[in-house]
């Protein structure tokens, strides 16, 4: 089958997105379906505001649209609400063809936090773009009941996993601290709540790994703590390793993959009971929920690494792949009603 996937988040940009789609684009490769991934890298990008790291695509329907039509996919699944979504959304449907969509960001709370926007009218915009869809595939349960309140019937499962291949205990890293080491991985951002966790008088260090906007606000407020920078692959894994804790202050995130990734590492987690955490952890023992986050430290400072490798054996990225696949529908073999210069005619009339 030849899988189109539209993402405003791709490489080189580094996020659970980027990494779930990677991890599914892999897979599904394996098993021999041709995946093409229609990302910013394909045209011309400006900064995202308050994100500069992340680009976005500056260009129209049309443009995406003979992208589309050059690769000539079975399946179609747009994976963001961004400018390349919406592009995409718009052309398939002037065409009657069917897609699907996936919902990873709790947009409307990151609008709230940064800009005061109302929640309703986020959740407004989000119906009108998923609502379009056959089917919009979420990671959890806590998603699909949200979803659904906000009024998004149609959706379906589609988990998530962890590369137990390159996630897994190792020798640490030797970061010559005082112990325990209390880790954060992930993007340095005001959604993340990071001063949560670095405002919590604990014995040991607080270890960040990962960069963002709020990063040098938090290097000045909370100069005992040690920020690494973002890492990769081998190098990650020891710094995963080398945490007693792993600690993640988040309550805004739909899953969190890092939480899996240092749950691969034998690393138990400390975390508030909110959605992402309630989902991943839950009642498993791999690591603590408390409304206390100081509370849930030292409760997962004693979660033994076997609880930790049981439990992220349970989240595996071919079933991922597979239920990907299956969620996925097919286009309709339907002659396009416009021609790509009527298209361009239409959109700059």
């Amino acid at each position: 089958m030849r899988i189109l996937i539209v993402s405003d988040a791709w490489l080189p940009q580094l996020n659970g997105v980027v990494r779930a789609l990677s991890a599914t684009r892999e897979r599904l490769a394996g098993m021999g379906h041709q995946v093409q991934v229609l990302g910013p890298d394909r045209f011309r990008t400006v900064p995202c505001p308050t994100y500069p790291e992340i680009r976005l695509a500056l260009t129209r329907p049309s443009r995406v649209g003979r992208l589309i039509e050059d690769f000539a996919p079975d399946a179609a699944h747009i994976a963001t609400e961004g400018p390349l979504g919406w592009c995409a959304r718009h052309w398939l449907r002037r065409r009657n063809l069917r897609f699907t969509t996936s919902f990873h960001t709790l947009f409307p709370l990151y609008l709230k936090l940064r800009a005061g926007f109302p929640e309703r009218w986020s959740y407004a915009l989000l119906r009108h773009f998923h609502n379009a869809a056959a089917h919009t595939m979420c990671s959890t349960s806590t998603l699909d009941g949200l979803l659904r309140e906000h009024g998004i019937p149609s959706v379906v499962r589609w988990i998530r996993g962890v590369d137990r291949a390159l996630f897994r205990p190792v020798a640490p890293a030797d970061l010559k601290l005082p112990g325990p080491i209390l880790m954060y991985v992930g993007r340095l951002a005001v959604e993340k709540n990071i001063e949560a966790f670095l405002g919590i008088d604990r014995p040991g260090t607080k270890v960040l790994v990962g960069d963002g906007p709020a990063r040098a606000a938090l290097e000045r407020r909370f100069p005992e703590a040690v920020f690494l920078g973002p890492l990769m692959g081998e190098a990650l894994v020891a710094h995963y390793c080398a945490a007693d804790v792993f600690v993640f202050p988040s309550k805004t995130d739909t899953l969190g993959l890092v939480m899996l990734e240092a749950l691969a590492c034998g690393v138990p987690v400390a975390a508030y009971p909110v959605p992402g955490p309630n989902d991943v952890i839950g009642a498993s023992g791999a690591g603590v929920l408390d409304e206390s986050l100081g509370a849930a430290i030292d409760g997962a400072l004693n979660v033994p690494a076997q609880a930790c490798l049981a439990h992220a054996a349970n989240f595996d990225w071919d079933l991922s792949a597979r239920q990907f696949l299956n969620n996925l529908v097919a286009l309709e073999s339907r002659a396009c009603a416009r021609t790509a210069a009527q298209e361009e005619e239409e959109e700059t009339a």
